[in-house]
């Protein structure tokens, strides 16, 4: 065995995988909102009318609407996080440099709560601190990676491009077909892009596959076959 962390085939040993995750994350979600929200749209106005320009403007409006309040609500979201992780970075620096023997007998007293010995701990807790006070700290007490915070930038661009792709299925299906076929057509794409996305998301998640594919499935069947109907009530009292 080398002197080198051995990691299992699979797991991430490095840095960098808040990113990578919080990436996946803003991607599967905005992929998601894509889709039903503009599927959502469309659909509605496909209920009130057969009129392809109508329906192009308002899965137009609705994709690039979408897609900014997403990028912007992503942003601000991780922003407030990563502010949060700095102030608290500052704090820990600043007591480090204060109160040193505090800071150590306080991070002897994690590792004995983490169920190590009294002479282990402080064993543990010295080396580390020796190495990397800072980030010793930062991992057992508060645990962030310094060298790892979210990025405000890539999660609203993450977002946006996935809400935009997500958009593009409902859009397309509502636009090609014949008059005819065209929500049946955008109905049974949505479900099974709403099927891939809940499944991507369970494995990403951890979480029962099934069950997140269902909610998505019977979630997404419910919102369009309401705002449907909605649509084809407007057109026929002719408000629309």
């Amino acid at each position: 065995m080398t002197d080198e962390v051995a990691g299992h085939v699979g797991e991430a040993h490095t840095g960098g995988i808040g990113q990578r995750l919080n990436w996946l994350r803003a991607g599967v979600l905005g992929a998601n909102d894509g889709i039903v929200s503009v599927a959502a749209l469309v659909v509605g106005v496909a209920g009130a009318t057969t009129d392809s320009s109508a329906l192009l403007i308002a899965g137009i409006a609705g994709l690039v609407g979408g897609a900014i309040s997403m990028a912007l609500g992503e942003y601000v979201s991780v922003s407030s996080q990563r502010d949060s992780e700095r102030a608290l970075i500052a704090k820990e620096t600043a007591e480090l440099r204060d109160m040193p023997e505090e800071e150590l007998d306080e991070l002897v007293g994690l590792y004995r709560s983490r169920g190590l010995t009294d002479q282990t701990a402080r064993r543990v807790a010295e080396e580390l601190t020796k190495h990397d006070a800072l980030a010793a700290h930062l991992e057992v007490e508060l645990h962030i990676d310094q060298d790892d915070l979210v990025s405000p930038w890539q999660a609203a661009l993450s977002s946006a491009v996935a809400f935009t792709v997500g958009a593009l299925l409902p859009l397309l299906a509502i636009l090609l077909p014949p008059p005819d076929w065209r929500v049946p057509v955008t109905f049974g794409a949505v479900l099974i892009a709403l099927a891939i996305t809940g499944w991507v998301s369970a494995i990403l998640g951890g979480a029962s596959r099934g069950r997140a594919v269902l909610r998505l499935v019977v979630g997404g069947t419910l919102a369009l076959a309401v705002t449907w109907l909605i649509g084809s009530l407007l057109g026929t009292s002719g408000v629309v």
